[in-house]
């Protein structure tokens, strides 16, 4: 085999890796800074919610029950800016820290549930739904860490 053809080969395989590496390097970069896309599927949440949830819990609410309460905890989470509008890649810029503390929830949620008819047999189930719901959070990837900060309950 000549010397020039062994050399050509030599520079193709340079230039191949050179490329592979740059594209790669590239695509890891953008990746790291997009936040990862959790999605939330509501028939998805109900069932996790529901087979996450104690078995009195269970037989005091009525599927559609469950569906709304998730809703209003939806509902509640845009309110506090943490469901965005549209589903973008977007850089991690999450500049103050948005803590989610579940007595407030639980009000809101037994409050929401009185004003729209839902009988709440015992106060309990509500916080079962709100463990159960995070936990689906949780599952899917769209929790951030617990809070650190020792000014923070």
């Amino acid at each position: 085999m000549p010397a020039i053809t062994f050399v050509l080969i030599l520079v193709a395989a340079l230039c191949t890796f050179v490329i592979a590496a740059v594209v790669v390097g590239r695509e890891a970069r953008r990746l790291d800074s997009v936040a990862p896309r959790s999605v939330y599927v509501v028939d998805e949440a109900v069932e996790f919610v529901a087979e996450y949830l104690p078995a009195d819990t269970q037989s005091r609410l009525t599927p559609d029950e469950l569906e709304q309460l998730l809703t209003f905890h939806m509902r509640w989470l845009h309110a506090k800016g943490l469901q965005p509008e549209n589903v973008v890649d977007r850089r991690q810029d999450i500049s103050t820290p948005v803590v989610v503390n579940e007595d407030t929830l639980t009000g809101f949620l037994l409050g929401e549930a009185e004003r729209n008819g839902i009988v709440i047999l015992d106060d309990v189930d509500v916080v079962n739904v709100v463990d159960a719901h995070h936990a689906y959070f949780e599952a899917i990837g769209a929790v951030g860490p617990m809070a650190t900060d020792p000014d923070v309950e």
